[in-house]
């Protein structure tokens, strides 16, 4: 699959599934909603219950910015899956600044139901790549 192609597939997506690596070595992997912009990825922390105000997805990135996002399709006809990997640098933004302003409104443009409480998590994508059971 093309760069391109992959990351309209991807910008298509409604979940994504985000991982990072943990302080021990080991990979993280969460699901995400996201809204995509030029070649920035973004997330952030909404109202859901969540156990600590210290995620361990944002502990990661802050100490490791190196993350990797993958959004996929299934189908029980197999000839129609495909996946996508976005691979890049990983910035946790105050949602009080510019950037994380305006992510919060794109988020909430794609997600009427978000409601943004917390930090921002921006992902510069590096590389895009895909594979689809149509192309192989």
């Amino acid at each position: 699959m093309q760069s391109a192609q992959a990351r309209e597939r991807f910008a298509q997506a409604r979940l994504a599934h985000l991982a990072s690596v943990g302080s021990g070595g080991g990979p993280h992997i969460v699901p995400v909603v996201f809204a995509l912009e030029g070649e920035t990825i973004y997330s952030v922390v909404d109202s859901k219950p969540k156990r600590t105000e210290r995620l361990r997805r944002l502990e990661n990135l802050r100490a490791r910015p190196s993350a990797a996002l993958l959004v996929d399709h299934y189908e029980e006809d197999w000839s129609r899956l495909w996946w996508v990997r976005a691979d890049g640098s990983a910035r946790v933004l105050d949602g009080g600044g510019e950037e994380g302003a305006r992510a919060i409104r794109l988020l909430a443009a794609r997600y009427p139901q978000q409601q943004a409480t917390g930090a921002v998590l921006a992902v510069d994508v590096e590389r895009w790549t895909g594979w689809s059971a149509a192309e192989g």
